[in-house]
């Protein structure tokens, strides 16, 4: 344990003379009207993620002031930083393509910069995968502070909730069953305080993994983000990380595989997102670990779904949080987690359990013996369409479709599919299977653009689900049989790049199987329909040359730690 943190004279700038370096930075650091006592304190360092493009991140400045309190309480010196932000929904072509950025810029300002420890506010989608990657791989201590949840809106005496209600409604209109009044005014009911989605989406799930992983202070995750519990959460968290500049205590020091392993059993006991796959494996490929498809579905057979949230389920994230949040979730899937894997706090993950007899509301997290599914919420499939695994949200799919052959109705891209799929004359039925190829991460950064619309023409005829495949993401929030994550992708010559209208496509979800039914000599014939991303300077060349692919998390080859 580090006797004295360095503080504001860690890391000095390199003049050629480390003394004259420590006598100019602390003569800037004066000018900031810093005292001397002040600046002879342990740094900590907080993320500013806040922008005027990132609604999730409203409340960031309330919460960077509450850290403050807490260093400040703590004996220590509180500044922030600002790094990328990612506005979920302001950013083309996707937040996706620019995870790795951020990533990328977290890990290099709290390498550079003096600080003893670090306090990574953040919530929305990308956010917290970007600043756990950067601070794993900067070697830091570091603790997670996340945004929190919105509060739900009302529409006519319905509850509504960003985003899976937003889906639900716009199946709604594209099939004729509402105007444009009517969504107008659901438009303005749907997103109504700040925070993440106020539903079981990427947002809340990295939330509740990462609490599990213990990146954060228990019973954080959940707190909704115009809560004052959420303030003073962000207050002990920044208690919190001057006992972490003093102990020295790094990600890598906490986070080993069976904190990963129990972070995926409880995405699969939630129900939750599929893009928190790519990002677990992307934390994983950090630290030398790894989430392997193979034990994700082991897992998955031996994992109830017991959270009853929306898009799965019927609730939103101030119900789960009312409900016991992550610790009463814990408490319920103890037999099946290691509770000897450590936290931030020094403490193991079952010495921060709640006790035994803590109330619980079991209608909205369900005990062992009465899950909403007996198995997993996610299952990964391989095959000859999927070589390298592909990810099914069974949780939020119909199961009707989950065995089956189906001819398939293939789309050459996104501009191909917002072009054709309303048309009337698309050659397609309900028992189709539709297909979306490059739309992957080295095709355009792999957006959440799984979720095909349902044509036109087929929803105005009923039609509320069908089989679609793609190697695009799709949001947390949304529901539907959809296969994603197909890798290889179609722009890095994966089988995808080779599949025509018209072929056979074989679905067993029980095999754990997804295979294209064309001879491969057939298929080596076509020529593939591959569409790499356009970019010759920048962050778009770096991201396409170096992307890999779903199951290694879409990092970038050069940034992820071998294998110990």
């Amino acid at each position: 344990m580090p006797a004295s943190p360095p503080g504001i004279t860690g890391g000095l700038t390199n003049y050629g003379d480390p003394r004259f370096a420590a006598y100019l930075r602390r003569s800037f650091a004066l000018s900031m009207g810093y005292s001397r006592g002040m600046l002879s304190r342990p740094v900590i360092g907080i993320t500013w993620t806040a922008s005027g493009f990132n609604n999730c991140h409203r409340g960031v400045p309330e919460l960077v002031e509450a850290v403050k309190r807490g260093v400040l309480a703590a004996g220590g010196l509180p500044l922030d930083f600002p790094v990328t932000s990612l506005g979920e929904v302001f950013l083309n072509p996707t937040s996706m393509m620019f995870r790795n950025l951020m990533a990328m810029d977290v890990e290099e300002m709290i390498r550079a910069q003096p600080m003893d420890a670090v306090v990574l506010v953040g919530g929305c989608d990308k956010t917290v995968p970007a600043l756990v990657m950067g601070a794993a791989s900067a070697g830091k201590p570091a603790i997670l502070l996340v945004t929190g949840p919105m509060m739900t809106g009302r529409y006519r005496g319905e509850r509504l909730g960003a985003c899976t209600d937003c889906r639900r409604f716009w199946a709604r209109y594209r099939g004729g069953e509402l105007g444009e009044e009517a969504m107008d005014d659901i438009e303005g009911r749907l997103a109504t305080t700040s925070g993440t989605c106020a539903v079981m989406g990427t947002a809340s799930t990295m939330a509740i993994v990462a609490e599990t992983m213990g990146l954060m202070l228990p019973g954080t995750a959940a707190i909704p983000a115009v809560h004052a519990d959420r303030l003073r959460a962000a207050e002990a968290t920044g208690t919190a990380a001057m006992e972490l500049a003093l102990s020295g205590r790094t990600l890598a020091g906490v986070v080993t595989q069976a904190s990963i392993d129990n972070a995926v059993k409880v995405l699969l006991a939630i129900g939750g997102s599929t893009n928190a796959v790519v990002h677990l494996a992307a934390i994983a490929g950090r630290l030398g670990l790894e989430v392997d498809l193979g034990t994700l579905n082991a897992l998955s057979d031996a994992t109830p779904v017991l959270v009853d949230l929306k898009p799965t389920g019927q609730g939103y994230m101030e119900d789960f949080f009312n409900a016991g949040a992550v610790g009463a979730l814990l408490r319920r899937l103890e037999g099946h987690l290691d509770l000897g894997a450590m936290t931030v706090t020094g403490e193991t993950l079952g010495e921060l359990l709640p006790p035994v007899d803590e109330w619980i509301d079991g209608e909205v997290i369900r005990p062992l013996d009465r899950p909403i599914r007996a198995e997993g919420g996610l299952v990964a499939l391989h095959g000859s369409l999927a070589p390298n695994g592909a990810i099914l949200k069974r949780a939020a799919a119909d199961a009707s479709l989950f065995e089956r052959t189906a001819r398939v109705v293939v789309f050459d891209g996104l501009q191909d599919l917002s072009e054709r799929i309303d048309n009337e004359d698309l050659d397609v039925g309900p028992d189709d299977a539709l297909v979306l190829r490059n739309a992957g991460p080295r095709a355009c950064g792999m957006p959440e653009a799984g979720y095909i619309p349902i044509p036109a023409k087929l929803s105005r005829q009923g039609v509320k689900d069908m089989l679609r495949l793609s190697d695009a993401r799709m949001s947390g929030t949304a529901y539907g049989t959809i296969v994603l994550h197909i890798s290889p992708e179609a722009a890095a010559g994966g089988p995808l790049a080779r599949i025509e209208t018209g072929d056979l496509i074989r679905i067993s979800v029980a095999e754990r199987r997804l295979d294209l039914l064309v001879d491969s000599t057939v298929l080596q014939a076509r020529e593939p329909k591959m569409q790499a991303m356009p970019g010759e300077r920048g962050w778009a060349r770096l991201y396409r040359d170096h992307v890999l692919q779903a199951e290694a998390g879409c990092d970038l080859d050069f940034l992820r730690s071998p294998p110990e």
